[in-house]
């Protein structure tokens, strides 16, 4: 990847285009069935771009409860977009919603101070719910719902890749009634930046301007592009992180945790004391985060099986975590 970067062809996508940018976006624009894409230097702001370019201010839009772009972007949604979030509660299974839901929520009816719902952010794989994988007829179904609603439809789809590789068909498959799609080139598939928003022709002309007003404007972005194009190369090998978030979740149980059975490579540990267990990973050298209130493991490109299993042994049974703050304690006291 380094090499390639180092190679890449580059032009001046500001103002001429990049050729190496280029061969990018177009190349995302084919696998997710779209007539144009955009590279954006992240997810976020390729999100945020989608929903300046849907929203007007003061407009609502819905999304999953603990949707990446209702949780996890500073709120710029409602910031920088002038949205007004509506959560939706996950009735379809984790990370989920139906499409009765999602009419009953589009619904406009009213005087003319209420809201007017406006769009419907879907997320796939749903982050904060553990990595969960909407099928194509059930995104199908929900974006259907969505446009008989007169709603637009983005698909916040960081980690569709992840969903396409454990269902077994195309992206293309995933985005079908969406109108804009986000794609990330880095969750898991190792580019080091970039993510890729991608729609209508006029929605990508319009997507480079609101690229620009939030700073996002590169010139040889083609030495970034390149580390993308070698990214797309290495979809299928997300089935192993797949495989080795199944081991470590099977690894945990067996020393008694609780854990949620992974769909894809996000492994969710719900505990008593998050701080504390997160702290006592990090001392025995695994690093986790908190994610909806659990511990959230991730597998990727640059761990092996051997690295699993270490993991698991650093971590050891729940018991010996459950030991250690009353040891500490004790030790604080003395």
């Amino acid at each position: 990847m380094r090499a390639a970067m180092a190679e890449a062809e580059v032009g001046d996508d500001v103002l001429d285009g990049d050729p190496t940018m280029r061969e990018l976006e177009d190349r995302v624009a084919g696998i997710l069935g779209a007539s144009a894409a955009l590279w954006t230097p992240s997810g976020s702001m390729g999100n945020l771009i989608a929903l300046m370019s849907h929203l007007q201010r003061g407009d609502s839009f819905l999304a999953p409860r603990g949707a990446h772009v209702l949780d996890a972007e500073l709120g710029t949604a409602a910031w920088l977009a002038g949205g007004m979030p509506q959560p939706l509660e996950h009735d379809a299974g984790p990370g989920k919603v139906s499409a009765g839901a999602v009419r009953l929520a589009a619904s406009t009816a009213g005087p003319y101070y209420t809201l007017r719902t406006r769009l419907l952010c879907l997320e796939n794989t749903h982050n904060a719910a553990g990595g969960t994988v909407t099928r194509p007829e059930e995104h199908a179904t929900v974006a259907g719902a969505a446009k008989a609603a007169g709603l637009a439809v983005h698909l916040d789809g960081a980690r569709l890749w992840h969903a396409a590789v454990r269902l077994g068909v195309p992206p293309g498959a995933l985005t079908v009634g969406s109108d804009t799609v986000q794609v990330c080139l880095s969750k898991g598939l190792g580019a080091p930046v970039g993510s890729v928003v991608a729609g209508s022709v006029e929605f990508v002309e319009e997507a480079r301007r609101l690229r620009k007003m939030l700073g996002g404007g590169v010139r040889q972005g083609g030495v970034l592009a390149a580390a993308g194009l070698v990214a797309l190369d290495r979809i299928d090998r997300l089935a192993e992180d797949h495989a080795r978030a199944a081991t470590l979740a099977a690894g945990l149980r067996e020393r008694g945790w609780r854990v949620q059975e992974p769909e894809t490579n996000i492994v969710l540990v719900a505990v008593a004391d998050l701080s504390g267990t997160l702290a006592r990973f990090a001392e025995s050298g695994v690093r986790a985060s908190a994610m909806a209130g659990k511990v959230r493991l991730m597998t990727h490109a640059d761990l092996t099986d051997a690295d699993v299993g270490a993991a698991l042994d650093r971590i050891g049974p729940l018991e010996r975590a459950a030991r250690q703050p009353a040891a500490s304690a004790r030790r604080a006291a003395r």
